[in-house]
């Protein structure tokens, strides 16, 4: 069955449509603002066109925008950098867990009570499964990492070193 056009009703051209929507979402520009670039242009819009059109189709350019960020990040298989830090939220003590890739970039954020190795199973599963597998998994020595990415069967890509972690560890001073 294939998809539904979403613009099949409208007189204007999705290109135009597109451009109103993302002028209006990208820059800092008002409705009118985007009217009369539009007019500039050579294209009569109202600004209550333009703003229909961004509560019809903003959610959909951000679904596409979204997915093609994703598909951009599961580029980033080369090296994993994983740490986990103690937050306070609402006084009770939760540990942070973070993955960064080898260019500084934060993959996946995961907040749980306990640091134990469901937890840290848990948290790899779900960046493995939004990111892809890694090449290399860089860690500290907590043994809980160890435990989990023995039990997905990547315990062969795991390095921990005394600075190798570095770049994570900077990336909490961020958070």
């Amino acid at each position: 069955m294939s998809k539904r056009d979403p613009f099949r009703y409208f007189m204007t051209s999705r290109e135009i449509i597109r451009l109103a929507v993302m002028l209006y979402v990208r820059f800092p520009l008002s409705l009118r603002n985007v009217e009369d670039l539009l007019h500039e242009r050579g294209t009569d819009v109202s600004h209550e066109a333009v703003r229909y059109w961004w509560h019809r189709f903003g959610p959909l350019f951000a679904a596409e925008i979204k997915k093609c960020c994703i598909a951009g990040m599961k580029s980033s298989r080369w090296r994993w950098h994983l740490d986990e830090v103690f937050a306070k939220i609402n006084g009770e003590r939760h540990y942070l867990w973070l993955a960064v890739d080898h260019e500084g970039e934060v993959l996946q954020g995961f907040v749980s009570k306990t640091r134990d190795k469901k937890a840290a199973l848990k948290y790899l599963k779900k960046a493995m499964q939004k990111h892809g597998r890694p090449e290399e998994i860089v860690t500290d020595k907590l043994r809980s990492y160890g435990a989990a990415l023995k039990e997905i069967c990547a315990a062969h890509r795991q390095e921990t070193g005394r600075w190798l972690n570095n770049r994570v560890e900077n990336s909490h001073l961020l958070c």
